[in-house]
């Protein structure tokens, strides 16, 4: 095997080890001996292309933002309307941290930022750009009320979608986790949706965020 190929397939290891550790037990709870063990390499390789356990969780971070990415890009693509876009998106996220080590490894990174020096803020700041154009799209075609004052309800939507994911990730490991976002959309709609739009509306978040069985 040429040499870039093996230094690429060890690089991907480590991250995939260190993805789950991080997981697991968090940032401050992983050690580089906890890396090397669960993905199967030696620290020497680890150090070939990491400088320390930091920049291995930056890179996770980076990578867990990259997949995220493309899956919206494929998600606002599809969607039909400012709103679903915007619904389609947290469900698309729960589907993605429910099943995907990598993402959900750098989710618990990001919700340690405070570990980091500087701290991970990053994946936060995108949300808040990506939702504060979709209401103010919507608030623009008539989904959403012409007096809604989007930034202030974009800065409370994170947070709350924040809390929904933590939650879930302590009592169910992110089973429930898709169910959980619908139940939030459902709470929150009335209040932000025109009521002559409200029930397109909730059929578009039956199209992205089906109840379950």
């Amino acid at each position: 095997m040429p040499q870039q190929e093996r230094a690429r397939i060890t690089r991907e290891r480590v991250l995939e080890g260190a993805a789950r550790v991080f997981a697991r037990v968090g940032f401050a709870g992983a050690s580089l001996s906890d890396i090397t063990a669960e993905a199967g390499t030696s620290k020497g390789a680890l150090y070939f292309h990491f400088t320390s356990k930091e920049h291995i969780a930056r890179a996770i971070v980076d990578h867990e933002q990259n997949l995220a990415k493309e899956s919206a890009a494929t998600v606002i693509a599809a969607a039909a309307s400012p709103l679903e876009a915007a619904m389609g998106l947290c469900g698309d996220f729960a589907r993605l941290v429910a099943s995907d080590p990598i993402i959900r490894a750098g989710v618990r990174l990001t919700s340690e930022a405070g570990e980091f020096d500087p701290p991970l803020t990053s994946p936060f700041e995108d949300w808040f750009v990506a939702l504060e154009q979709m209401f103010s799209a919507a608030v623009a075609t008539g989904q959403a009320r012409a007096d809604l004052d989007v930034r202030t309800f974009v800065r409370f939507a994170i947070p709350a979608f924040t809390g929904v994911q933590l939650v879930s990730g302590a009592l169910t490991d992110y089973a429930d986790f898709v169910q959980r976002v619908r139940e939030m959309w459902l709470f929150l709609l009335p209040a932000v949706v025109t009521p002559e739009r409200l029930g397109d509306v909730v059929a578009a978040l039956d199209r992205v965020l089906p109840a379950s069985a």
